[in-house]
């Protein structure tokens, strides 16, 4: 992915979706041949000069200093996201040398964390969205991680290609646009990262939702917050879900499910897990490979 494009088309995207009245602005006299504000009305707003802000927009952002960068984060009024993804497209860390990626390995107390989550759904997500570890549970809410090829073992794949996934979300449209703006912030980390241009090749090619939402252009980070699911064994869930970064590796995140205790999400949770239980004869789940 080219980061100058990307830059460019970011701006354009977070320009595209503002009006010159919601940030205090006179409108330019004239039609207006493009959505949002006009270059000149964002320089405006920045204190920068036009053909400043131009080059920055036609990815030529190599020496625009801290303050600058803040100032357009401001008048585009970017998110916490937006403006570390703004940063890395500007300055991408880009490595010198292109030694093969080591495996995403998470530590080994982490695994053996989660597996003691008997009534916890838990995984750990690595870069490029990954599924890199997981429990007895998290397979049987979201799938046998254990039985996919390796490739498939990533959450935008399962999102946008594996039918049941789809079927699994109540709310499909709205998870499927949060994954792309997580994998889109990630790409902005890591835009040298073969892996990640080859999935997100495959999802624009078998994917058309993918490939619309794409090009939005949207980022967001991972947090918390509640999903609705429609289980196959179980039937309907409301779950929360929490985000924690593991401190070894920021690119590492742990991300568990749990119900409200006492109302029937809760009961299904706990007959899904006994469920799992019965279909893996009680035994604890094997040591399993980076990805």
């Amino acid at each position: 992915m080219d980061q100058r494009t990307e830059l460019s088309e970011f701006l354009r995207s977070r320009r595209a979706r503002l009006q010159p009245e919601e940030v205090g602005l006179t409108p330019y006299g004239g039609r207006r041949r493009v959505p949002g504000l006009r270059r000149e009305e964002l320089a405006q707003l920045a204190g920068v000069s036009v053909a400043y802000y131009t080059r920055l927009e036609q990815g030529r952002g190599q020496n625009v200093s801290a303050g600058v960068l803040e100032a357009i984060a401001d008048a585009l009024r970017l998110t916490r996201a937006e403006r570390d993804h703004l940063t890395h497209l500007v300055h991408p860390c880009v490595t010198k040398t292109r030694r093969p990626a080591r495996p995403q390995r998470v530590r080994p107390s982490v695994q053996h964390l989660i597996d003691t989550m008997d009534n916890t759904p838990a995984y750990v997500i690595g870069r490029r969205l990954d599924i890199i570890a997981w429990n007895r549970l998290a397979c049987a809410l979201l799938g046998d991680f254990d039985a996919m090829p390796a490739g498939q073992r990533n959450m935008a794949w399962q999102v946008f290609l594996e039918p049941a996934t789809r079927e699994l979300y109540a709310q499909w449209d709205r998870k499927a646009a949060d994954v792309v703006a997580f994998l889109r912030l990630d790409a902005g980390r890591c835009p040298d990262d073969p892996k990640l241009a080859a999935l997100v090749g495959e999802l624009s090619v078998k994917s058309p939702e993918f490939r619309s939402l794409w090009a939005t252009h949207n980022v967001q980070d991972k947090g918390f917050g509640v999903k609705e699911l429609h289980h196959a064994v179980v039937g309907p869930l409301t779950l929360s879900y929490e985000t924690l970064v593991l401190p070894a590796d920021q690119s590492q995140q742990l991300i568990t499910y749990h119900a409200e205790p006492g109302s029937p999400s809760a009961e299904s949770l706990r007959i899904l897990a006994s469920w799992a239980m019965e279909s893996s004869g009680g035994s604890m789940p094997a040591a399993r490979p980076g990805a």
